[in-house]
């Protein structure tokens, strides 16, 4: 409905401008009486405002000022019983079939930035567990350019994270880490992963889906281990992904998430941790 004129709702009820300035005409306040026009409607804009009372606003707000009632469904059901204001119809854009890409001149680099670095730490990842397996990435959206913490995948595209940032470069795919080992450990986000080599608990390769979408890219790697190592997320996504898992390699499949159970992922596992020998240490000292 605010797509409807508010010339032509006004037409529709008889009412007529007494002026035109360029795009703005003038009307006698339709809801009042007054002997000078100062009731005046943006064409462009289709905004509208009463100099007499100082009120403006859209054509619900003018409907409003026409019954007096600020009640949302009495002002549409004003403007729907105006008669000849049919609602227009909107055009949309038909959508390109191929997307132009979103992110443009890329360049990565090993992982240096000290702000990137301080994030990851404020994750209780540093920086001997960091450097090794994530990039620095620099790019380029919408003309203006930005920093994140990459981690790349098997289709060559890069997840992305920053403080304010989690994306991916496309293409979408698992990351895997193949150590000779007929072990594989499975993590939803690399920074779960990174929580993982952060406490000491991977010994084996390693697989990150990077989103839950690609478990059955992880079904098609995880062919010929062994043992099937899962540290996922402990909500909805994160238990069908494991029971996905199951369906294929059965026994094989080992759900490590009791030890986080009192926490979503292993990374939120991982902060409490490092929060508890905080205390401790601090108590420590006092003794």
């Amino acid at each position: 409905m605010r797509e409807i004129s508010i010339v032509d709702f006004l037409n529709a009820m008889g009412i007529l401008p007494t002026g035109q300035k360029g795009k703005t005409l003038w009307y006698s306040a339709p809801y009042r009486t007054e002997r000078t026009p100062s009731f005046k409607v943006d064409i462009a804009k289709n905004v509208w405002f009463d100099f007499g009372t100082g009120n403006g606003g859209d054509i619900f707000d003018l409907a409003g000022a026409f019954i007096g009632s600020e009640d949302f469904l009495l002002r549409a059901a004003f403007i729907a019983k105006s008669g000849t204001c049919p609602l227009p119809v909107i055009e949309r854009p038909q959508r390109n079939e191929e997307k132009e890409p979103v992110f443009e001149d890329i360049w990565v680099r090993p992982l240096q930035d000290a702000r990137l670095l301080g994030y990851l730490k404020e994750r209780g990842i540093f920086a001997d567990t960091a450097i090794p397996n994530c990039e620095e990435v620099r790019y380029r959206v919408h003309g203006k350019r930005y920093y994140a913490i990459g981690f790349r995948n098997e289709a060559g595209g890069m997840e992305l994270r920053n403080r304010f940032f989690k994306g991916c470069i496309p293409p979408k795919d698992i990351s895997l880490k193949r150590n000779g080992s007929d072990v594989c450990a499975v993590f939803e986000g690399f920074i779960d992963c990174l929580s993982a080599m952060q406490i000491g608990i991977i010994a084996s390769d390693w697989l990150v889906l990077n989103s839950v979408s690609n478990v059955e890219n992880a079904v098609k790697a995880l062919q010929g281990y062994e043992k099937i190592e899962c540290f996922l997320d402990n909500d909805d996504a994160g238990r069908r992904t494991l029971e996905r898992l199951r369906a294929d390699f059965g026994e094989k499949v080992i759900d490590h998430s009791s030890l986080y159970a009192d926490h979503k992922d292993l990374n939120e596992f991982l902060l409490s941790k490092n929060a508890g020998n905080n205390v401790k240490q601090q108590n420590d000292n006092k003794q």
